[in-house]
């Protein structure tokens, strides 16, 4: 039995305890944000914070996050978050938006620990893959999203 806190809620899983955290959210709690895309951590389309960081989730046994606290993209957007996907909606990042959770997600961990990243700041954190090659747009989205949260027009 695994105990963890699952955006907010406490869970107890009873899982192999090999399991890697993206098939406990998709198949187990049917928190389907999270997607799948490689299996091998490369690509970040599994990406959720795990205790305020950004972790690929495909690669995270269940056994690995006792007591730890898991954020998905389901969760109730806390102002970080919230910045992201207003400056998404109004950088037009998406395009296919298979990505999008896992780029969102990364992006927040970023801000978290560096509130005015640099453009080497983000190439060298956001290491998603985007098949619609969006990083123009997605490097402004998180720049509009870090000047909102300090306060500037983004």
């Amino acid at each position: 039995m695994t105990t963890l806190v699952i955006n907010g809620r406490h869970r107890q899983l009873d899982i192999e305890p090999e399991t890697p955290l993206l098939w406990v959210l998709r198949d187990e709690l049917g928190l389907t944000g999270t997607k799948f895309g490689c299996g091998i951590g490369s690509c970040g389309a599994c990406t959720v914070e795990i205790d305020g960081v950004a972790t690929r989730s495909c690669v995270m046994p269940i056994q690995a996050l006792e007591g730890k606290t898991v954020r998905t993209i389901e969760a109730e957007p806390d102002r970080i978050v919230a910045a992201l996907q207003a400056a998404w909606l109004q950088h037009q990042v998406p395009q296919c938006g298979y990505c999008q959770s896992g780029m969102i997600m990364a992006a927040a961990g970023l801000l978290r620990g560096q509130p005015r990243p640099s453009d080497a700041d983000i190439a060298a954190a956001i290491t998603n893959i985007c098949r619609c090659g969006t990083y123009q747009r997605i490097r402004a989205a998180i720049h509009g999203a870090a000047a909102t949260l300090q306060g500037a027009v983004a």
